[in-house]
């Protein structure tokens, strides 16, 4: 039943017993029920009318009340966050990606060589924190709706699902490693991950297919990103222009995760892993010959 039909339906019920009690006393009950004995009989029977049917009713109404209070409250509560996301949209990631712009010009200035180092510095912490605040909108227009529709077991696979199409490169997804198996701090930091390395195929790579798979247990894990484009020289890590690859190996440090990049076989791995006992990150470079 419905809020409204609830209301209505308390408002009769005690109407209706009255009027029924009054007809069937007077037209049937008069010879056995004397006139004050039914005129006691009429309260007691509203009372027990009341303490079971409308007593019921009235727990109904309040739960209804109670869910419509929630769902105001998380609407509010959701508005809220989606203008959150619009102020930090439109003020902080807009105003970093002008100061991105400005610091592209600075690197191709005449004085290049000179300021070379705080240019890497401030290009590095202007990439990291406007990923954090992409991230942020994203959490702040999604995440609770999100949590609500999907099963804990596949929110990791899906937030993949969804990295893997957010480039125009054919990313292909195996992924067994449970939601349960990874803290929220290790699925925040491995998404993150795995969206660097993600976008580091479409941009850099010139790759027309890539593989993400994800499996282990809780204390064994290992994810792998691999893709089939033109691959790298040297170290890239020591490159000073792979601003997202050297916050990955930051990220893999702070995680105590063992990252490596490989070339192998016409195809680059990038594999990050958890093991028990291990700690620490390692970058392996190999070269296909």
């Amino acid at each position: 039943m419905t809020y409204k039909q609830i209301k209505w339906t308390i408002l009769f019920i005690p109407t209706i017993t009255v009027g029924l009690w009054e007809y069937v006393r007077h037209q049937f009950l008069l010879p056995y029920i004397s006139m004050d004995l039914g005129n006691w009989l009429t309260p007691l029977i509203v009372y027990l009318v009341s303490v079971t049917l409308l007593n019921k009713l009235f727990h109904m109404l309040e739960r209804i009340r109670r869910e419509l209070e929630q769902e105001r409250t998380a609407k509010f509560a959701l508005e809220a966050r989606e203008n959150l996301a619009k102020e930090l949209h439109d003020g902080i990631a807009q105003s970093l990606f002008l100061l991105s712009v400005k610091i592209d010009r600075l690197e191709k200035s005449d004085e290049q060589q000179s300021q070379l180092q705080e240019i890497y510095n401030i290009r590095k912490t202007v990439h990291e924190v406007n990923r954090y605040v992409r991230q942020a909108i994203s959490n702040l227009r999604y995440e609770d709706t999100a949590v609500k529709l999907m099963n804990l077991n596949e929110a990791l696979d899906v937030e993949v699902q969804k990295i893997a199409k957010e480039v125009y490169v054919d990313i292909d997804v195996f992924w067994e490693l449970q939601d349960e198996m990874l803290t929220p701090k290790e699925k925040v930091e491995l998404l993150a991950c795995i969206r660097e390395a993600v976008l580091n195929i479409e941009k850099h790579a010139n790759a027309s297919k890539g593989w993400v798979q994800g499996e282990g247990d809780k204390q064994n894990w290992r994810v792998t990103i691999k893709d089939n484009g033109q691959g790298f020289e040297g170290n890239p890590f020591q490159l000073t222009d792979r601003y997202g690859l050297n916050i990955m190996k930051e990220r893999a440090e702070e995680m105590n995760w063992e990252l490596k990049l490989i070339r192998d076989n016409h195809h680059t791995h990038i594999m990050i892993s958890k093991r028990e006992n291990e700690v620490g990150c390692e970058v392996n470079h190999k070269m296909n010959i």
